[in-house]
């Protein structure tokens, strides 16, 4: 009996060496290069070759291929204080461009973006809708219009991502969760729009959508785990943590506004624009009210705007509580509709939560205010673009 049950190396079974692949190395490098210029600016080849461990020929054989592919293009030069001019390298942004979709109730929202995540051509329309066919027919025809004033021919656009109220369930291939949206939890809504764009399309809820893109374009940039509150014609919550999205073992995570609230359904018919214009007319204003008149008027001074206005800081307060202690993020952000007249609730949410816990994560407004769906559309798209492009170039 061998001690452990263990075989000598003469009895051992010999294993297969791996083919070498000298294709998938090049590819392999080539990636390399390509990442580090996106990711650090434009560099030299002598630079490159320090920065990655690769040789000089093996960096200069590399890029020549992604230059043939058009991946990569010359940005210039540098001219050390000794030794020969340098070619500088960068990602060329034309190689590729991203869709990115935000359907909201009131707007649509719609940008084409390239490579290097510059907008080159976008479209915000009323949402004027009155069906769930009708609103995938307005997608689909504004999306056309923002590739076609781009110049762009929708083969030339690798990825698309909408963002939407709810959780989209892959499965049934339906959207469920989105009460403001009469119908849009009919299946085959999203395969319709995909089919009828001809761009392989993901979707994604708006709220999760908006922490990325504050992330990666916004306040939450550098933080290691924040919550997005998402306040407007309904409420959600997105979680970034380490970068990447917290969304639950089906999606729901962050869907805040089922959470029970005294006296009311659930938290969301306390917090939102429509909470705020409700509780206005219990304090005594009149009239064809709006979320945004309330608070214009609460600027000017009035009191049963003011009062309004208080009270929803205070249940913003107690949202962010929840979010505190489930999470311990380092920083809350609160956007959507009511980011206009964060200058208004900031005090009394700061306040409020003061009185509830001890756990007091920094709260700050949206930077991208209404654009944070749309450019977490962009960003979440561009990630899936760039593989797909380096791989449709790469083989061909």
């Amino acid at each position: 009996m061998r001690e452990n049950g263990a075989m000598p190396a003469s009895d051992a079974i010999a294993q297969p060496e791996q083919p070498w692949n000298r294709q998938r190395l090049r590819s392999t490098n080539e990636r390399l290069l390509l990442d580090r210029l996106r990711t650090g600016g434009a560099a030299s080849r002598a630079q490159l070759a320090r920065e990655t461990g690769l040789s000089k020929p093996t960096v200069s054989s590399a890029l020549a291929a992604l230059e043939e592919a058009g991946l990569v293009r010359e940005a210039g030069t540098h001219a050390p204080e000794r030794g020969r001019v340098a070619v500088l390298y960068a990602p060329d942004p034309a190689a590729g461009y991203a869709l990115g979709i935000d359907i909201g109730r009131s707007w649509l929202r719609v940008a084409v973006a390239d490579l290097d995540g510059g907008v080159v051509a976008r479209a915000d329309v009323r949402n004027r809708a009155r069906s769930s066919g009708a609103m995938a027919d307005l997608v689909v025809s504004t999306a056309r219009q923002v590739v076609a004033n781009s110049g762009l021919g929708a083969h030339e656009v690798a990825h698309a991502v909408v963002g939407t109220p709810g959780v989209y369930d892959g499965e049934r291939r339906r959207v469920r969760y989105a009460m403001h949206l009469p119908g849009w939890g009919r299946a085959g809504l999203f395969d319709r729009m995909r089919e009828e764009l001809g761009i392989p399309l993901e979707v994604h809820n708006d709220a999760n959508l908006a922490a990325l893109g504050e992330y990666t374009y916004g306040v939450g940039a550098g933080s290691r785990l924040f919550a997005y509150i998402l306040i407007g014609t309904g409420l959600g919550m997105g979680v970034v943590s380490e970068g990447r999205l917290f969304t639950g073992a089906r999606g729901g995570a962050g869907e805040i506004g089922f959470l029970p609230w005294p006296g009311l359904q659930k938290l969301e018919d306390a917090v939102s624009g429509e909470a705020v214009v409700e509780a206005a007319r219990q304090f005594g204003m009149t009239g064809q009210l709006t979320a945004k008149a309330v608070f214009d008027a609460a600027r000017a001074g009035d009191s049963a705007a003011v009062r309004a206005v208080r009270l929803e800081g205070e249940r913003i307060a107690y949202t962010v509580a929840a979010a505190a202690a489930v999470l311990d993020p380092d920083l809350v952000v609160l956007g959507g509709g009511v980011g206009h007249s964060i200058d208004l609730l900031l005090r009394p949410v700061r306040e409020t939560l003061r009185t509830l816990t001890p756990l007091r994560p920094k709260i700050v407004p949206s930077r991208l205010g209404e654009d944070a769906v749309l450019l977490g559309a962009v960003a979440t798209a561009l990630g899936t673009a760039r593989d797909v492009v380096f791989e449709r170039r790469s083989a061909s």
